[in-house]
């Protein structure tokens, strides 16, 4: 079935975080390492889009996790797959494989879960995250005009990372946590360059990220200034994720579920970081917050994403089940 025409039927449930998963294997720099990077001339613990190469079976364990607990999609391990990211790793030459790897363990675990439970088809968001650099601000207080990227070498740098995931079993593909929004219209550009070229279409799901109470992004955006800039584009969803807690992101979703032609999707952190910058948020307080979505009817597609794990998506995928998604109307 195509996820468009699932997401009619009912809503559906986004994982949690990959890098909450990975780090309760505490995997050391040797781990990280394995035995074909073992002389690899700089540090590279931290570098969790690697595991897919040296750790594939903690990568196929958590996808799996995430589908058992009721999850029907989950994000390849890909967040920092472009050569942008890479370049702090001297590992821009790997960037293909590390996507084509991430993209097929994932497709694997999913065909599994399809083939035991064909009316719940599982399907594989391709995670293309933000990069490290802002095309749209200065990183130089004293320098407010320069930039640190082009859009055109962003563009480049997508399109690399989205030719991968595709070639490895991608469904659709998800820019998420966007800080920067000419940085994901480098990425959506990338796509619709790919998808002409292959003469193919590909599900695309935006997600955006509000920073701090202000309600907008890093790059100045309301919510509504967000959508608007990306509505000219054929996209599947649109929705927020990250910085903010469930309850946090409720007016945001307000404001997008009641402008949008696209069905809408949320996958808030488990809370607000503590002072050691961890999440206390239960699967419990998180899925009573995430009510209020689904109360409202606000999402069609729902998840978690920093401090979230099986657990809390669990108690998620629970909740709703038990409403009918989000019709998709614009009432301005």
């Amino acid at each position: 079935m195509k996820i468009e025409e699932v997401l009619k039927e009912r809503i559906l449930v986004l994982d949690g975080a990959m890098g909450t998963m990975l780090q309760r294997y505490k995997f050391t720099e040797e781990d990280f390492r394995g035995e074909r990077f073992k002389d690899w001339p700089s540090p590279l613990q931290g570098n969790n889009d690697l595991l897919s190469i040296t750790q594939p079976e903690a990568i196929a364990t958590v996808h799996a996790k995430y589908f058992a607990a009721g999850a029907d999609i989950v994000e390849t391990n890909t967040f920092s797959g472009t050569t942008i990211a890479m370049e702090d790793y001297g590992m821009q030459d790997l960037v293909y494989e590390l996507n084509y790897e991430s993209a097929k363990i994932a497709k694997r675990v999913a065909e599994e879960f399809t083939a035991k439970e064909p009316q719940k088809p599982r399907f594989v968001a391709g995670s293309i995250g933000p990069t490290n650099k802002t095309a749209s601000m200065s990183p130089d207080v004293n320098d407010p005009g320069f930039r640190a990227i082009s859009f055109d070498e962003l563009r480049v740098a997508y399109k690399q990372q989205v030719e991968a995931l595709l070639d490895g079993g991608a469904d659709l593909l998800l820019v998420e946590t966007i800080f920067d929004t000419l940085n994901a219209k480098a990425a959506l550009f990338a796509i619709e360059e790919v998808k002409e070229e292959r003469n193919i279409e590909v599900p695309i799901m935006v997600s955006g990220t509000i920073t701090d109470a202000s309600g907008r992004t890093l790059s100045g955006q309301t919510a509504e200034a967000f959508l608007i800039s990306i509505s000219h584009l054929p996209i599947l969803s649109v929705g927020f994720n990250c910085a903010l807690g469930a309850k946090q992101l409720t007016p945001h979703l307000e404001v997008i579920s009641s402008k949008s032609e696209f069905f809408t999707s949320a996958h808030p952190n488990a809370g607000l970081p503590n002072a050691f910058g961890e999440y206390d948020e239960t699967p419990e307080e998180m899925a009573s917050q995430i009510k209020e979505y689904l109360d409202k009817n606000l999402v069609n597609i729902v998840g978690g994403c920093c401090g979230t794990t099986p657990e809390h998506i669990s108690a998620i995928a629970k909740l709703a089940a038990g409403y009918a998604p989000r019709p998709l109307f614009v009432n301005r």
